[in-house]
C-alpha cells in the first residue's frame, strides 16, 4: 500500500488517542522506524498493557484456541494471552505477513472485538503494525475484507522527533551530534540485497555498542560497529566525522584558516565529509538573493571561492560535487554566487599560483 499522507513520530501519539480508541487501526512504515516502541508508548500512555502477537508467528489454533465440551457443547477457549478480564492494547505486529488463514482468524477479533465467545473488555484498543512491500520485507497482500477492516495510518522517519527522544534515551553524543547536522543520514530505503542500511532502529543499535566499548573505542571498532549496523555511504561519513572530532578537525578551522583541507591519500574519507559540509554550509547561508547579503555573508562567500579552489587542486571531482545540482538537475546553490565564482575562480588560481 503507497502513502498518500503520512505523519511524524510526535504526530502518531494524538492521532491513535483519537482513532484507535474508538476503530482498530492498521501502522504501515519502513523496518527500523519504531512502529512497535510507539504502540508501547502509546498503550503506556493509557495505562494499558501491551501484549504483543507476532503474525508471522501464529497459527489460526493460537487465535481461536482450542475446543472443549461444557454442558455437552463445545466451546473454544482462546489463550489467556488475549483473554483477559482488564482492558489492554492488543498489538497486531506483522499482520500483513502472517499467512492468509492466521489473516482470517483477526477478521472478528480486529472488527468485532471478539473471539468466539470472549470479547475484548471495554476501554481495549486493537493496533496492527507491518511493512510494505516496497520495503524488501516479507509482506502478503491482505485480503480487501481485511483491508477495510482497519484505519490505515502511515508513518514516516522524522530526525527532528528522533533527536527528541534520543536526548532522553542516552544515545552517543557523537551520533546525536552528526544526525544533528546529518538528519538526511537517520534513515534510508531498504536496500535490495542483504547488507546493512540506516534506519532510527540501526543507529540506537550502534550506540548500544559503541557505548558497551567505553570511551577508548577505537577507530576500528568504530569502523566495524558503523559498516555492521548502516548504510554504507552513511558509515562512511559517520567515520570521516568522528575523525573531525576526535582529532580536532573541523570545517570551521578551515573555514578561519587555521587549518587546511587534508590532502593525504587517506584521508579521502575525511576530505568528503569536510566537502559535503562545506556544501551544506554554503547552501544554508548563502541567500538566494545577492542582495540580501550582508557584509559578513560576502565575506564567506570570498571565502568559499578561495576554498574551492584550493579544494580542486586536491580533488578536481570533490570540488566539483560541492557545487553541482541536485537529483533532479536543479541548482542548489544561489546563482549570483555561481556567477561570480565563475567570474573569479580563474583570478584566484593566478594568485595562488
Amino acid at each position: 500500500m503507497q502513502p498518500i499522507s503520512t505523519v511524524t513520530p510526535g504526530q502518531l501519539p494524538e492521532v491513535l488517542l483519537n482513532v484507535a480508541v474508538v476503530r482498530p487501526v492498521f501502522l504501515w512504515g519502513a523496518p527500523g522506524i519504531g512502529k512497535s516502541s510507539l504502540v508501547r508508548d502509546f498503550a503506556a500512555s493509557l495505562g494499558l498493557e501491551c501484549v504483543s502477537l507476532l503474525g508471522t508467528q501464529l497459527a489460526p489454533e493460537d487465535l481461536i484456541g482450542v475446543p472443549q465440551i461444557v454442558d455437552g457443547r463445545s466451546r473454544f477457549c482462546p489463550p489467556e494471552q488475549i483473554a483477559r478480564a482488564e482492558p489492554y492494547c492488543l498489538f497486531l505486529d506483522e499482520l500483513n505477513a502472517a499467512p492468509p488463514d492466521v489473516q482470517k482468524a483477526f477478521y472478528s477479533l480486529i472488527l468485532d472485538r471478539r473471539i468466539g465467545s470472549y470479547e475484548l473488555p471495554p476501554g481495549s484498543v486493537v493496533i496492527g503494525a507491518g511493512n510494505r512491500a516496497t520495503d524488501q520485507a516479507l509482506a502478503r497482500p491482505m485480503a480487501s475484507a481485511l483491508v477495510n477492516r482497519l484505519v490505515h495510518v502511515h508513518l514516516r522517519a522524522s530526525a527532528a522527533d528522533w533527536l527528541v527522544w534520543a536526548a532522553d534515551n542516552d544515545i552517543h553524543p557523537w551520533i546525536v551530534d552528526y544526525l544533528t547536522q546529518r538528519p538526511d543520514h537517520l534513515w534510508s530505503a531498504p536496500p535490495k540485497t542483504e547488507e546493512p542500511f540506516s534506519t532510527p532502529r540501526s543507529w540506537h543499535m550502534l550506540s548500544d555498542t559503541m557505548r558497551s566499548y567505553g570511551e577508548d573505542i577505537g577507530d576500528d571498532a568504530i569502523a566495524l560497529l558503523a559498516n555492521a549496523t548502516l548504510t554504507p555511504a552513511h558509515s562512511a561519513a559517520f567515520r570521516a566525522y568522528l575523525k573531525t572530532v576526535r582529532h580536532a578537525y573541523g570545517l570551521d578551522a578551515i573555514l578561519k584558516g587555521d587549518a587546511r583541507w587534508p590532502a593525504q591519500p587517506g584521508d579521502r574519507d575525511l576530505l568528503y565529509f569536510l566537502a559535503e559540509t562545506f556544501r551544506a554550509r554554503m547552501v544554508k547561508q548563502l541567500p538566494a538573493d545577492r542582495r540580501h547579503a550582508s557584509s559578513s555573508v560576502r565575506q564567506f562567500a570570498f571565502r568559499a571561492k578561495t576554498l574551492l579552489v584550493e579544494l580542486a587542486e586536491i580533488s578536481l571531482e570533490i570540488a566539483q560535487l560541492v557545487i553541482a545540482t541536485d537529483d533532479d538537475g536543479d541548482p542548489v546553490l544561489p546563482s549570483w554566487f555561481m556567477v561570480e565564482a565563475a567570474r573569479d575562480l580563474p583570478r584566484l588560481v593566478a594568485v595562488r599560483a
